[in-house]
C-alpha cells in the first residue's frame, strides 16, 4: 500500500518547511522529518525577513529568543568599522534548530500538509519519471512507498539524490575551507546587535553574532587541511587577532565543549530538466559560502517564486508545463541569487586574503568601508539582499580593486623592521594592534609611506591586483550566466 500526494518534499529544513506551508492552499503535500543540527544558518538577512513575511511565516521568529541584527562591525588590526543596514532595516539571528522547528510547526498547522518522520531510502521511478520515494518511518522497520505528482528534493548540502536528479547537468561542488564553531556565553561584541567579522592576517575570517540573550555563535574559517587540534589552532593562531573582551569567553567555550565544523561549499545552480517528476531546492541545488549569511535568504526567495508559479499550474504531471515553470523560476531568481552567490565567494576570497595581491585587496576593502557613505551603503545593501543587482556588485567590487591600488601608493603600509632599529625610521609609526609589543618577537611592524623607488614594484603589483580581481569575479559571473 502506498500514500498518494500532489507534492512530496524530501527534507524539512528551511526550504522544505517553507515550501510545504506555501503550497498548503493549493496542494496536498508530505514532508519527511529529520532533526536539524547545524552551526550555520543562524543569521537571516533583512531581505530574508521580508520573504518570510511574504510567505506568512513571520511567526517562526517569535518565541525563539531571536536577536535583532542592525548591521556589521568589521575588525582588522584593532580597528573597527561600522557597517549598518540602510534605512533602519533589520535582520534576525537565532538558534538554527529553534527556527526550523518554528517553520515546521507552521507547516504542520497548514491545511493539507502531512509531516512524516522518516528516512528516505530511494527515489521511486516508473518509465524514467520519479513518482515518489521509499522511506522508513522512525517508528517502523519496513520501507513504505510515498507517491506524488511532483517530488521536491530539499535534503540539504549533503543531498543523497542530487546527482540522480541533475544527471549530466550536475555541477561539482567546491569546498575550500570549513567553519569551526562554538557557542560563547555572555560575550560582549564590539557593537551590540551587529554581526562581527574579524579579519585575521594569514588565516580565514572569523564571524561572530548573538543568537540568543546569553549565546553568541563564533565561526572560525579554517582552510584545509584542517588542523588535528582545532582548539590549539584557535587559541594560538586566531585568538590574538580578536578583540580583547572576547578572549576569555572563547577560552571558556573551548574548554567546556567540542569544536564542531561544517564545510564551506560552493555549488552553482544548474538547469533542472533531466529527471521528470523531481526538482531540487535549497542547498541540495545551490550553495554559496556562508560568510555573508545569504543562504536562507536565497532559499526563502526560491520558495516564494517557485510556489507562485506552482500555484498557477493545473497539472503537475504535465512535464511540459513544469519545464515552463522551471524556466521562469530559473530566470526570476537570478537577480537575488546571482548577487548573493557571487558576493559570498568574492568577499571570502578578499577577507581570506591568501597571498600578496589579496592582502592588498583586503586592506583596500577595509579602507573603502572606512570612507562611509555609499562605500558602506552599497555593499551592505548587496550583502543583505536589499539591492539584488550583479551590475551594482561589479561596480563596487572593481571600485574596491582600483581604490586598493590608490591605497597601495598613497597610504602608509605595514613593513617589517628589526626591533633594534625600529625607532630610527623617519616616516614610520608603530603598529598599534596590541600584538607588536610582544618581546618574544625579534622584529616589529611599522607603517611607512612608499617612496618613489618603490613605484616600479608597486606598479607591477597593481597590475597583478587588477588581474586577481578579474580572475575572482569573471568565473563566478560565468557560473550564473551559463544556462546549460
Amino acid at each position: 500500500m502506498s500514500l498518494q500526494y500532489d507534492v512530496l518534499i524530501v527534507g524539512a529544513g528551511i526550504a522544505g518547511s517553507a515550501l510545504a506551508h506555501a503550497l498548503s492552499q493549493s496542494f496536498s503535500s508530505a514532508t519527511p522529518l529529520a532533526e536539524p543540527d547545524r552551526i550555520v544558518g543562524e543569521l537571516l538577512q533583512p531581505a530574508g525577513v521580508a520573504f518570510l513575511d511574504k510567505l506568512g511565516l513571520q511567526g517562526a521568529l517569535e518565541g525563539i529568543d531571536a536577536i535583532p541584527v542592525h548591521g556589521y562591525a568589521v575588525v582588522q588590526d584593532g580597528r573597527i568599522v561600522h557597517i549598518p543596514y540602510p534605512d533602519g532595516r533589520e535582520g534576525r539571528s537565532f538558534h538554527h534548530g529553534l527556527f526550523v522547528q518554528g517553520l515546521r510547526q507552521h507547516a504542520m498547522r497548514a491545511k493539507g500538509v502531512d509531516v512524516i518522520e522518516a528516512t528516505v531510502n530511494e527515489l521511486v521511478e516508473e518509465e524514467g519519471r520519479v513518482v515518489g520515494v521509499k522511506a522508513t518511518r522512525s517508528s517502523g522497520k519496513e520501507k513504505e512507498v510515498f507517491r506524488a505528482d511532483l517530488t521536491v528534493i530539499a535534503d540539504g548540502c549533503f543531498s543523497n539524490f542530487r546527482s540522480t536528479v541533475q544527471g549530466p547537468s550536475a555541477r561539482p561542488s567546491n569546498t575550500r575551507s570549513h567553519f569551526c564553531g562554538a557557542i560563547l556565553k555572555d560575550a560582549q561584541l564590539p557593537i551590540s546587535q551587529h554581526g562581527t567579522v574579524a579579519l585575521v592576517r594569514g588565516h580565514g575570517p572569523v564571524l561572530l553574532y548573538q543568537i540568543s540573550e546569553h549565546d553568541t555563535r563564533i565561526l572560525v574559517d579554517v582552510k584545509g587541511p584542517v588542523p588535528s587540534d582545532l582548539k590549539k589552532h584557535i587559541i594560538t593562531e586566531i585568538l590574538p587577532s580578536l578583540p580583547n573582551q572576547l578572549h576569555e569567553p572563547i577560552r571558556v567555550a573551548l574548554a567546556a565543549d567540542r569544536v564542531r565544523r561544517m564545510p564551506n561549499s560552493f555549488l552553482p545552480p544548474a538547469p533542472q530538466t533531466h529527471k521528470r517528476g523531481a526538482i531540487l531546492l535549497g542547498d541540495a541545488w545551490n550553495m554559496r559560502h556562508p560568510l555573508t549569511g545569504g543562504g536562507m535568504t536565497v532559499a526563502l526567495s526560491d520558495v516564494y517564486i517557485l510556489s507562485q508559479h506552482l500555484d498557477k499550474t493545473n497539472n503537475l504531471l504535465d512535464w511540459s508545463q513544469m519545464k515552463d515553470v522551471l524556466d521562469k523560476w530559473w530566470w526570476e531568481r537570478k537577480g537575488l541569487a546571482a548577487t548573493i552567490n557571487i558576493m559570498s565567494v568574492a568577499l571570502y576570497d578578499v577577507f581570506g586574503a591568501d597571498g600578496e595581491c589579496l592582502t592588498v585587496f583586503q586592506d583596500g576593502c577595509f579602507k573603502y568601508f572606512e570612507r562611509g557613505g555609499e562605500s558602506v551603503r552599497g555593499p551592505v545593501s548587496l550583502l543583505s539582499g536589499i539591492a539584488p543587482s550583479t551590475s551594482l556588485l561589479a561596480y563596487h567590487f572593481f571600485y574596491v580593486a582600483i581604490y586598493s591600488i590608490w591605497v597601495l601608493f598613497a597610504h602608509p603600509r605595514r613593513i617589517h623592521a628589526p626591533r633594534a632599529n625600529s625607532e630610527s625610521h623617519m616616516n614610520g609609526t608603530p603598529d598599534m594592534t596590541g600584538n607588536g609589543g610582544d618581546e618574544k618577537h625579534s622584529d616589529m611592524h611599522i607603517m611607512q609611506i612608499p617612496s618613489i623607488l618603490d613605484y616600479p614594484r608597486l606598479f607591477w603589483l597593481s597590475c597583478r591586483v587588477l588581474w586577481t580581481a578579474c580572475a575572482i569575479f569573471g568565473p563566478l559571473l560565468w557560473t550564473e550566466i551559463r544556462w546549460w
